[in-house]
């Protein structure tokens, strides 16, 4: 047997001396790239950008620094400087709240409240608040409802109803000057939907109904009346004309309608003791 260890040893000794090369260029290659996004993130950590429509709170070690950064990109020091966003946008929140009115009737209101924080104040709102979540939470909720506690309280229920533009205005005013001192803008406040109970509803229409029951039956009435008026009306108008026809009927106008109307026959009178002549004037009654 011929032995071909050594053949097979010299075949493989210059493949794993071309190997041995690549192998370092390899890792060579990798550590170049792991260097290279290391030294991104690092010079991306001095850098900060603020998206649009928000305002950079720029604090350093923790403290909130008078400097606003408005949107676009800003330097800043890594584990020295740290920025919190809040944005400056309009922002909607409704809330559905419960109140009593002037005669202790519940009402049931949605609020729907447009409001946003001013730009130039965004530091002192974040130190004296915090985010948009704890604005919501502390500040703009219980705003709303204490509001519209206080306005619905001036009312009635039916004013409140006859009266809405009123109150939308009333709760505007006082939600601008509650939240005001907290650096917060009001840009507008609707009142969706105000509803009652069930049993002031059932009132409501209760009253709606009399009220349309008096409305007919007082319009049957004045009818009556206009046609009682009518009547008395015809009724003096008639008399006045026999009036008037009376004072006019002379003797002389009634022998003259006679006259007029006579076919020139005088009436036969028979009988015993009677006379054949009649008088014209025995045909004509007197005026009385």
């Amino acid at each position: 047997m011929v032995d071909s260890r050594p053949s097979d040893t010299r075949d493989r000794t210059p493949a794993a001396s071309l190997a041995a090369p690549a192998l370092n260029s390899g890792a060579t290659l990798a550590a170049w790239i792991l260097l290279g996004l290391v030294g991104l993130a690092l010079l991306a950590s001095f850098w900060v950008v603020v998206p649009a429509g928000e305002r950079g709170v720029w604090m350093r070690f923790g403290r909130v620094q008078e400097k606003i950064l408005a949107e676009g990109l800003h330097f800043v020091v890594p584990l020295v400087d740290s920025v919190e966003t809040l944005s400056t946008r309009v922002q909607k929140q409704e809330v559905a709240t419960e109140a009593a009115s002037k005669d202790l009737q519940d009402v049931f209101s949605d609020v729907a409240l447009n409001w946003h924080i001013l730009p130039d104040k965004a530091n002192v709102v974040f130190q004296q608040v915090g985010d948009e979540a704890d604005i919501v939470r502390s500040l703009v909720n219980p705003a709303i409802e204490e509001v519209i506690k206080a306005v619905m309280a001036h009312y009635t229920a039916e004013e409140v109803i006859t009266q809405r533009d009123r109150v939308k205005a009333e709760v505007d005013a006082g939600l601008r000057s509650r939240l005001a001192p907290y650096n917060l803008a009001v840009d507008d406040v609707s009142l969706t939907t105000i509803h009652f109970s069930q049993q002031f509803r059932d009132a409501v229409e209760a009253k709606q109904i009399a009220v349309q029951e008096a409305k007919q039956a007082e319009f049957v009435a004045k009818k009556a009346l206009r046609q009682a008026e009518i009547e008395i009306n015809l009724a003096r108008g008639t008399a006045e004309a026999h009036q008037i026809l009376q004072e006019t009927l002379t003797p002389s106008v009634l022998k003259y309608e006679a006259l007029q109307k006579w076919d020139g026959r005088l009436p036969m009178i028979t009988g015993e003791g009677t006379s054949t002549v009649v008088e014209l004037d025995d045909l004509v009654p007197d005026r009385g």
